[in-house]
C-alpha cells in the first residue's frame, strides 16, 4: 500500500538563492531539485511517497508533536519534536552563499544538525535520494565518513559526525542522543571536503548573520512586520543569486486540485512577476533585489526582435522555458496525475505581458537606473508590437488551454504598456512618438469602457460582450487604468465580492477554461481583493479580508498558490506572486491606517 502524502502545508522551505528544498513537520526533506531549483528531482516522495526518494531523520518519541520555526529574521529552519520522554530539533538550512566556511565555494551542500534537548533519544537517518525525477537509482558506496551517491550525471556526498551503512540505494545511521548531545549530517556536492563540528558551527553562525543582515535592510516597520518579512525571505529564496529572476514557485506539479490533472510546473521566471517584484523589494526598500530583476529582465527584452518575440516565461538563466513533459513513473501528489515537467503555455500569446514588463522597466527607471539608448529602442519596439497586436484574442493571465479569447485584463495591461512607455518617455525626455502612442492608449480605455461591460448591471467583466467576472479585475485600480473609488468599479468590486468570494476565498473565475475538474480559491486574488478595498477607503473590509487571508498561509507564514474550501494549501509551494500580492497589500493597508496618509502615495 502506497504511503499517504505529506500536506503541502506542512512543510519549510530552506536554499541558498540556486535551489531550496521543503522540510516537512516530520523530520523528512520530501522535496529537492539538485544543483538547480529547474534541475532534475533527487528527492520528491512529496509527489510519490516510498518512490521519488527522501532524507528522514526520525525520533523514537512516543506520541511526539513536531512543530516548525525558522529563526527569527532568516532562512534558518528548526523542527522540534516534544513528548513526554524527551525533546529534540533538527536545524536545516543551505549555506548562505556570504558566508561559506568551506575552502571551496563552488561546493553546495544542505546541512541537518540534530541535538537533544531532553532526555536520551533514538534516531534513526535515512537518505535515499532518486536522481532524475526518480528515474536512477544511484549506486551507494562507503567512503570513510561518508557515503557516496554515484549516477550517470550527478554525484552527491554524504558527511556525517556518526557512522554511516551504505546499503542499496541508500545510507542509513542509527545513534543515541542525551541532553546537550548533537550529531550533523551535510549532503552536497561530490568535491565537498571533510567537515567538522567547528565547521558546521561556524556556517550556522554566518548563515543566520548574512540572512539577519539582509533582513536589516527592510524599511517596513508596519503592523504585519514578521509576516512581510518572512514573506519577503520567501521571495528571496525563490531569487536566483546567479541571475537575478524569479522564479513562479519552488515546485513542480503539485495539485490545484487533489485527483485531477492541473499539475503544472513552475519552476520558471514570468515575466509578469516582473512589476509586482519590483513594487515588492522597493517598497520594503531591497532596492538592489528590484533592480537585478530590472536588468533580467531588460536582458530578454535586448534578445528579442522579429525572430525572436518576448516570451511569457523563460528558463531560471533566461534561456527559453523547457516543453511540456508528463512523468508517467510518478503516482502524483495524492495521486493528481499526470505529473508535468516544463510548462506548455510557453509558447501561448498573452498580451498582458507587455503590460506588466513595462510597468517593471516604468518603475526601474522613476526609482533607479536610467534605461540605455539602445535598450529604448527595443521598449519602443515592444510598444509598436502592442500597438499592432492590441486587439487581438489571447490565452490570458490564466494561461487557458481553450480557445483564444478577448480578456478585459490582457486589455487593460496592453494600455498599462503604452501608458508608461508614454510617462518614462517624457520624464527621461526620450524620443518617442507620442501623438501615436496616446491615440492608441486613449483608444484602448475607450474600447474597455464601451465594450467590456455587463449589459444589465454596467460592471467590468471578463471578455469583450461577456457577463461574467475575472478576479484579475481586482487589477485594474491597482494598475491605475480606474480610480479606486469610481463609481463603475465600485459596482464591479462588489460584483466581484458577491459572485467570486467564499468567506474570505477568492476564486479566479467561473467559467469553462479547457480543463476538466475544479480548482481551489486562488490565494493572491484574496491580497488583491483587500488591498482594492483599501484603496477605495473600505477600511474595515481590507483588514478582515486581510486578516482571513494570512490565516492561509502555514504556520511559518508560507503561502501555497491555492487553498480548498477547508482552507488547507493546495497547488505549488511556496508561491511567489501570493507573496509579493501579500507584501503589497499589507504595505498598503498599512498606510491608509495611519493617521498621517497622503492619498498621493508614492512606493
Amino acid at each position: 500500500m502506497a504511503e499517504p502524502p505529506r500536506a503541502i502545508g506542512d512543510h519549510g522551505i530552506i536554499g541558498d538563492m540556486e535551489t531550496a528544498a521543503l522540510v516537512a513537520c516530520d523530520g523528512t526533506i520530501d522535496y529537492l531539485c539538485w544543483p538547480a531549483l529547474d534541475s532534475p528531482s533527487i528527492f520528491a516522495d512529496l509527489l510519490d511517497p516510498g518512490k521519488g526518494g527522501a532524507f528522514s531523520i526520525l525520533a523514537a518519541l512516543p506520541d511526539q508533536r513536531s512543530l516548525q520555526l525558522y529563526l527569527p529574521d532568516t532562512n534558518v529552519l528548526t523542527t522540534r519534536f516534544m513528548a513526554e520522554d524527551g525533546s529534540a530539533e533538527i536545524l536545516d538550512f543551505m549555506p548562505h552563499p556570504d558566508a561559506r566556511m568551506r575552502p571551496t565555494d563552488a561546493a553546495r551542500c544542505l546541512i541537518r544538525r540534530v541535538s537533544v534537548t531532553r532526555g536520551t533519544i533514538r534516531f534513526t537517518m535515512r537518505c535515499a535520494p532518486r536522481f532524475d525525477y526518480a528515474r536512477e537509482t544511484p549506486e551507494v558506496t562507503a567512503e570513510g565518513a561518508g557515503a557516496r551517491f554515484t549516477g550517470k550525471a550527478l554525484t552527491l556526498q554524504l558527511f556525517a559526525s556518526v557512522p554511516l551503512r551504505a546499503e542499496e540505494g541508500v545510507a542509513t545511521a542509527e545513534f543515541t542522543l542525551s541532553t546537550g548531545e548533537s550529531a550533523w549530517f551535510v549532503l552536497g556536492d561530490a568535491d565537498l571536503g571533510l567537515p567538522d563540528d567547528a565547521t558546521i558551527l561556524g556556517d550556522i553562525e554566518a548563515t543566520t548573520a548574512a540572512w539577519r543582515r539582509w533582513t536589516a535592510q527592510s524599511t517596513y516597520k508596519g503592523r504585519w512586520r514578521e509576516d512581510v518579512i518572512r514573506s519577503a525571505l520567501a521571495l528571496k529564496l525563490l531569487t536566483s543569486r546567479r541571475h537575478g529572476s524569479i522564479a513562479a514557485a519552488a515546485t513542480f506539479s503539485l495539485p490545484e486540485a487533489t485527483g485531477a490533472g492541473r499539475n503544472w510546473d513552475y519552476r520558471a521566471v514570468w515575466i509578469r512577476d516582473a512589476s509586482f517584484t519590483v513594487y515588492a523589494f522597493m517598497r520594503l526598500g531591497f532596492i538592489e533585489e528590484a533592480h537585478q530583476f530590472g536588468r533580467w529582465a531588460g536582458a530578454r527584452v535586448m534578445a528579442s526582435d522579429d525572430d525572436h518575440p518576448l516570451r511569457i516565461m523563460y528558463a531560471i538563466d533566461g534561456t527559453q522555458a523547457a516543453d511540456e513533459q508528463e512523468l508517467d513513473h510518478f503516482a502524483g501528489y495524492a495521486g493528481s496525475r499526470p505529473v508535468r515537467i516544463g510548462n506548455g503555455a510557453h509558447s501561448q500569446s498573452q498580451l498582458d505581458v507587455f503590460g506588466e514588463l513595462m510597468d517593471s522597466v516604468y518603475l526601474t527607471n522613476k526609482y533607479g537606473e536610467a534605461i540605455s539608448a539602445r535598450g529604448w529602442d527595443h521598449v519602443a519596439g515592444i510598444v509598436d508590437y502592442v500597438i499592432d497586436h492590441w486587439q487581438e484574442a489571447d490565452a490570458g493571465i490564466w494561461e487557458i488551454r481553450a480557445e483564444p479569447r478577448h480578456f478585459l485584463h490582457s486589455r487593460v495591461m496592453c494600455w498599462v504598456a503604452l501608458d508608461r512607455a508614454i510617462r518614462l518617455s517624457v520624464k527621461r525626455s526620450l524620443p518617442a512618438p507620442l501623438v501615436r502612442w496616446t491615440e492608441c492608449r486613449d483608444a484602448i480605455a475607450a474600447d474597455v469602457w464601451q465594450n467590456f461591460r455587463h449589459p444589465e448591471h454596467g460592471y467590468f467583466v471578463q471578455e469583450r460582450g461577456g457577463t461574467e467576472l475575472d478576479a484579475a479585475l481586482l487589477m485594474m485600480p491597482l494598475v491605475r487604468f480606474v480610480s479606486s473609488t469610481d463609481p463603475v468599479w465600485l459596482k464591479t468590486l462588489d460584483a466581484i465580492q458577491d459572485q467570486l468570494c467564499d468567506d474570505g476565498l477568492v476564486y479566479r473565475y467561473r467559467t469553462h477554461d479547457g480543463l476538466d475538474g475544479g480548482e481551489g480559491a486562488f490565494t493572491t486574488c484574496t491580497f488583491w481583493l483587500a488591498e482594492c478595498l483599501a484603496r477605495a477607503g473600505r477600511l474595515s473590509e481590507a483588514q478582515l479580508v486581510l486578516a482571513k487571508g494570512r490565516r492561509y498561509a502555514n504556520a511559518l507564514g508560507l503561502f501555497s498558490e491555492e487553498q480548498d474550501k477547508r482552507g488547507l494549501h493546495l497547488g505549488n509551494f511556496p508561491q511567489a506572486l501570493t507573496h509579493l500580492a501579500f507584501i503589497s497589500a499589507a504595505y498598503f493597508t498599512d498606510r491608509r491606517l495611519d493617521p498621517s496618509h497622503r492619498p498621493n502615495w508614492q512606493p
